[in-house]
Parts: C-alpha cells; sequence; structure tokens
C-alpha cells in the first residue's frame, strides 16, 4: 500500500501537525519561551469533545501509531492493527490524537532546536524537563484541538509511563489508562543509565562536549547503543524467521539501527532518560479515577509479568479499578504492535462501555 489507497479497516495516509506553546512552564521552575510538539490524528473530535484517546510513544519510537505518513516514508504506524476504522481503537467513533514527546527526536522541540536565547541549537543546554512536563505539554495540545474529556491514554513502555503520570496528574481528565509492557515506575537504576548513556556518547569523538550540531553526529556511539537497545527489546527473536543465519541477523540489525540513528538526536536518549528521575506514581494511586488495562508480555526482559501481582494488588488497596492480561509472545519488549491481534479482543471489550458512554 503506498499511502494513497486504503482498505475500509485502514486509515491510509495521515500527516505530521505542529502545536506551538508560548512561555511553557516548566516542573523546575524555568519556563521555555517557545516549544513545538509534533502529533497526528485520526478520526473526528465529537461536538461534546469528550470521545478523545491519547496515543503516546515508546523512548526511542515515534508518535507514527497509525496510517502511513509521508514523514515516516510511507510505512504503516506501530499500532496500525489496533487503531483504524472498526478496529480496537474504532477511529470511526473516537477521535485519535497520537503525541510525539517534548524532547523526543521526530519533529518536537530537542535539542537540535534553535535556542531562543543564543539563536543555536540547544545542544546540552536544553532544559531538564521531567515526564510531568512532557505530559502538561500534551494536555496544553489536547486543550488547543478542544478536547474535553479522553475516553483513555495508551500507549507501550515509555508511553506506558505517560499513562500513569496521565492518570495522576489529571485524574478528572480521563476514564481510562492503557499501559502495554511497562511500569507505573522508572528504574531505580535511572541514574546510572543515564550516567552511562551520556559517558558512551561522550566517548565518542563527534561529541564535542555536547555541541555536535552542524558538525554531525556521533553516529558510531549511537548506532552501538541503538543495537544493544534493539536485543533488548527482542527484535533477535523478531527476525529468526526471516534471517535463520546468525551473521545476515546481526547485519539486519545493525542496518535497523543505523536507519534509525540517522533520524535520532543523541541528546534525546540523555533528555528523557533524565526526565524519569525520581518518576514514582505508585505514591499518588489514590488519586487515579480511571480504570487501568495493564498489559504485560511474557517474555519481556524490561518489565517481566513478575512485577504484576504487585502493581495490581496496589492498584485494588487504592481503589483503581484494574484488569490485568499477559500477552503470550516470543517477541518481548517489542511486542505489543506486531501481536496486536493477540490482545486486540481484550483492548476492544475494555475501551467498549467507555466508547459508549462518550457517544451518549
Amino acid at each position: 500500500m503506498d499511502g494513497t489507497t486504503s482498505s475500509p479497516h485502514d486509515l491510509g495516509a495521515v500527516e505530521d501537525r505542529l502545536y506551538r506553546l508560548r512561555d511553557f512552564a516548566l516542573c523546575n521552575g524555568d519556563t521555555m519561551p517557545e516549544a513545538t510538539l509534533v502529533y497526528e490524528t485520526y478520526g473526528r473530535l465529537a461536538p461534546n469533545g469528550r470521545n478523545a484517546v491519547l496515543l503516546t510513544h515508546g523512548f526511542t519510537g515515534s508518535h507514527h501509531f497509525a496510517g502511513r505518513n509521508p514523514a515516516n516514508g510511507g510505512q504503516p504506524g506501530s499500532w496500525d492493527g489496533l487503531v483504524g476504522p472498526g478496529k480496537a481503537i474504532d477511529t470511526d467513533r473516537l477521535f485519535v490524537v497520537a503525541s510525539n514527546m517534548l524532547g523526543s527526536s521526530f519533529g518536537s522541540t530537542n535539542a537540535a532546536s534553535r535556542n531562543p536565547k543564543t539563536g543555536e541549537a540547544y545542544g546540552p543546554d536544553f532544559p531538564a524537563i521531567t515526564i510531568r512536563d512532557i505530559v502538561a505539554a500534551q494536555k496544553a495540545l489536547l486543550d488547543s484541538l478542544g478536547v474535553k474529556h479522553l475516553v483513555a491514554v495508551a500507549g507501550p513502555s515509555y508511553g506506558g509511563y505517560q499513562g500513569f503520570q496521565w492518570a495522576v496528574a489529571y485524574p478528572d481528565f480521563m476514564d481510562a489508562i492503557v499501559a502495554v509492557n511497562t511500569a507505573p515506575w522508572a528504574s531505580v537504576n535511572t541514574d546510572k543509565q543515564l550516567a552511562e548513556v551520556t559517558a558512551r556518547l561522550a566517548a565518542d569523538p563527534h561529541w564535542r562536549g555536547g555541541r555536535y550540531h552542524g558538525h554531525g553526529e556521533p553516529m558510531d556511539a549511537l548506532i552501538d547503543i541503538r543495537v544493544e537497545t534493539l536485543k533488548r527489546y527482542g527484535i533477535e527473536d523478531n527476525l529468526k524467521l526471516r534471517y535463520p543465519d546468525p551473521a545476515a541477523r546481526e547485519a539486519a540489525i545493525r542496518e535497523t539501527a543505523a536507519e534509525w540513528a540517522a533520524k535520532w538526536d543523541a541528546h534525546s536518549l540523555i533528555i528523557l532518560r533524565r526526565a524519569l528521575l525520581g518518576f514514582d506514581t505508585r505514591p499518588d494511586f489514590a488519586r487515579i479515577k480511571a480504570r487501568v488495562l495493564y498489559i504485560l508480555c511474557r517474555s519481556d526482559n524490561l518489565f517481566p509479568p513478575k512485577i504484576a501481582p504487585d502493581v495490581m494488588r496496589a492498584l485494588k488497596e487504592a481503589g483503581v479499578e484494574a484488569r490485568y492480561f499477559e500477552l503470550d509472545s516470543d517477541l518481548g519488549h517489542s511486542s505489543a504492535g506486531p501481536e496486536h491481534a493477540k490482545w486486540s479482543p481484550v483492548l476492544r471489550e475494555f475501551l467498549a462501555p467507555l466508547v459508549a458512554d462518550a457517544a451518549g
């Protein structure tokens, strides 16, 4: 499919849209004079502004969840099997907003953007944003679109972090969150992970003290980091059938990593990791009014199913209505999109009464 035609169940062509914030106040007391969020939308907003779903993406992913966007090479979105006419997130009935994170590398303001104070790229001077700031920027975007209430916030991995943050920060603004291959807290080793990735990037001769913009990215370090990340996410199992030869599989992984690195700003690895320092929504579970659908994958080494009982127990003790589903897949952390058929019925059933209420 080339993006110009579609079946009744596909969205066809979609496009990037821009939202500009002015004088955006950050949690640390700083203010960004200007910032831009890139996003996609699918479906139409109801007159009452209450039929919307927000999709939140993973750490190194993009906001391209569905349809075919020329800015993403015309490739299908990461949740194309879940989002569209008649699908579990039904765009015939829902208005879907897929927002790129502030600080990410797919069009939103990040370290490569111009710092209004200097006229040069932010580089290492990019503000120390938090996940609360990322979510607050999304809230401003939704307000600008006329969204009055969300049916759900849904997303995988870092997107699930955002879902939990939404639930505690704006408890009256949504009916549900769908948190996939994630947790309501960041790793206790986040500070160590931040130090490690910073050191690895700094060791690349192209880093230039973090002021490499205009001179070329620290590409070698970025590709190596990406290869390791993809392997942690389960890409080797994903590619075994297509590339049974280990050498060919390794070459394919490095090619995939290089393609990603060509679109990614190295600083975003630091910005988004730093944004998670101290992130833990568990102490605020009592604030949650949304229903929770929590989904983990059997083979995910980053968020193994063994964490589910404690999460579900804490939600129950806080009075939160929650459901857990375990995805039976060998694809690990990256399973949500490719294995959509295995959990789409659960998602559809979970959302059905909420969608009906929004329409009513």
